[in-house]
């Protein structure tokens, strides 16, 4: 399901939005992802950023967030193996 659109360059997320959506569909637990047009899979400071604000928010709600996935041109990679927004 598509929460957000970005541009080329940018995105803005806001965890309530992003929570609205599980909790209207019921969730237990959510994969969150997202491209990265560049094709570099690699996770920036803002990934890891927002992907610990909707864990924390997912435990708020107890949704549990499984993984943040970021997909590129030829790869892909979590953010929970790397350890990025996930305590």
């Amino acid at each position: 399901m598509e929460v957000y659109r970005g541009n080329v360059s940018s995105i803005t997320v806001r965890s309530g939005g992003t929570s609205r959506s599980a909790v209207r569909e019921n969730c237990q637990k959510v994969i969150l992802e997202h491209n990265h047009p560049s094709g570099d899979p690699a996770p920036s400071d803002d990934d890891a950023r927002m992907t610990k604000q909707l864990v924390e928010a997912g435990k708020l709600l107890d949704i549990e967030v499984l993984d943040h996935i970021v997909i590129g041109r030829n790869a892909f990679g979590g953010l929970k193996a790397q350890r990025l927004g996930f305590a």
